[in-house]
């Protein structure tokens, strides 16, 4: 059963405080700790983020070289720079409105 909306799982580098931003506009959010996946390979924390059917949110480039190898996916989101944790939320919150779990599977959104 695919879910009506986007559920994120935030790498390892992500600021708890973005996190903490979506889930309180009710967003399925999941981090790497919370997945017990710290310093986990970043294939492994992928291959969590398609088994839980789940985006990932990532400042990790080796995710970007995994989707050109073509390693499957449910969503790669990348940012290569430190944003503002508001404007991260708001960004993160617009695709989340804007895109179905479908229209995410093997695409990369750069922020």
């Amino acid at each position: 059963m695919v879910s009506d909306s986007i559920k994120f799982y935030m790498d390892e580098h992500i600021p708890k405080a973005v996190t903490e931003g979506l889930r309180r506009r009710g967003v399925d959010v999941l981090s790497a700790q919370e997945a017990g996946m710290s310093g986990a390979n970043d294939y492994d924390l992928l291959s969590l983020a398609n088994k839980e059917g789940r985006v990932i949110f990532t400042k990790d480039a080796d995710f970007l070289r995994l989707h050109k190898a073509g390693v499957s996916h449910r969503g790669i989101i990348y940012s290569s720079k430190q944003s503002p944790v508001g404007y991260t939320v708001r960004v993160l919150m617009m695709i989340y409105d804007l895109i179905t779990p479908e229209e995410m599977v093997e695409r990369v959104e750069f922020i």
